[in-house]
């Protein structure tokens, strides 16, 4: 059964089970290189096709977040 990721949180708490941690101290390139890791283990097939699709739209959801905030 797959796991649910609904906040950045559980997609960051994903990617720390792989001993993946991203920070540069910007968090856009912080999300975008949480994308480019996501994408990596699922063509590694490290995680399935449903855990990279709703962690990719997790991130996408906090980007327009981050953009509106900035409107």
């Amino acid at each position: 059964m797959v796991e649910r990721m609904k906040t950045m949180y559980d997609v960051q708490q994903k990617l720390k089970r792989f001993g993946i941690f991203v920070y540069t101290g910007n968090r856009l390139s912080d999300l975008q290189l949480m994308e480019i890791e996501l994408k990596e283990l699922f063509e590694y097939a490290l995680i399935t096709k449903d855990e990279f699709i709703v962690a990719r739209l997790v991130i996408h959801e906090e980007i327009n977040r981050m953009k509106n905030k900035d409107i």
